[in-house]
């Protein structure tokens, strides 16, 4: 089963326990990957998380009920998985606009949100550098930060974090730590955190000369690599570049490559051009298919 037809799945799922309890840990078993790792998958791909994919579709089947049949809206509410008649309304004026009970009315307008399906779009019209590396086993340390997939918390949260490092000093001393051997570059999804939460960290590569007290080690496990280059930019274009090259490798190469993504462990690595802009390579772990 390939990447689409896994993501697919999941959305049958998910289609189907609209009006319950949607698990995340089946999901990731559909996926063959963890839940927070489907959940970042889907809001790269998607541009949307996928709890608010969720809350879209149950208000759009929710409107659906109240136009066409007389259950009340408490009972509705409880089925789309809301405590109270009060939470409901709320979440169904931000999408709709209007009350559960004005959409009763004749002629009222309301907005309807289709299921997702991911069909392979085969393009050839923008080069996509890429090389597949084998390395061995190799030590970082950094700084960390525990963040969360959830509303798209983390899209917001970890361009403030590197700010941030930066204005506290942080990011100055890990720097200095190294002893000139290694820039700054970013690790996630090295360790479990629990929920939909995932970690995310700074780092420099450990050396015989890093000074490595008060910063947080992670092995990171012998790999094969797939490394994806971004375009040269801005400083601040960095974060929307990285956020363009992730969604193509996951909807342009993943889907016709010879390897698959395997979970956990993602680099982004940062460098400077000779004529002062930027440009960052994204490394993912692949396995042959």
């Amino acid at each position: 089963m390939n990447w689409y037809e896994r993501m697919n799945k999941a959305i049958d799922y998910i289609e189907v326990n609209l009006g319950g309890q949607i698990d995340f840990d089946r999901i990731s078993k559909i996926m063959c990957q963890s839940a927070v790792n489907f959940q970042r998958t889907f809001s790269i791909v998607t541009d949307i998380t996928v709890n608010e994919y969720i809350r879209r579709r149950r208000m759009t089947l929710a409107a659906f009920e109240m136009q066409n049949s007389k259950v009340k809206v408490i009972d509705i509410a409880m089925k789309y998985g809301y405590e109270s008649p009060e939470s409901f309304t709320r979440a169904f004026k931000e999408i709709h606009g209007i009350s559960p009970m004005t959409a009763r009315k004749e002629g009222i307008q309301l907005k309807s949100y289709p299921r997702l399906t991911f069909l392979l779009s085969v393009k050839g019209d923008v080069v996509m550098d890429y090389r597949i590396e084998s390395k061995e086993a190799f030590k970082v340390y950094g700084i960390e930060g525990i963040f969360t997939c959830d509303d798209g918390k983390n899209l917001i949260e970890i361009p403030k974090f590197w700010q941030e490092t930066m204005k506290n000093g942080q990011f100055e001393k890990l720097l200095k730590s190294t002893n000139g051997t290694s820039d700054v570059h970013a690790i996630c999804q090295y360790r479990e955190t629990g929920g939909n939460t995932f970690p995310y960290m700074l780092f420099a590569y450990e050396t015989k000369d890093s000074e490595t007290a008060g910063f947080v080690e992670v092995e990171v496990p012998s790999a094969t690599w797939a490394i994806f280059k971004t375009r040269n930019h801005t400083e601040e274009e960095t974060s929307e570049v990285i956020q363009s090259l992730t969604k193509r490798v996951y909807t342009e190469w993943l889907t016709t490559a010879n390897y698959e993504k395997a979970d956990g462990y993602e680099l982004e690595l940062y460098f400077r051009t000779d004529d002062g802009k930027c440009y960052c390579e994204t490394w993912i772990r692949v396995l042959p298919k």
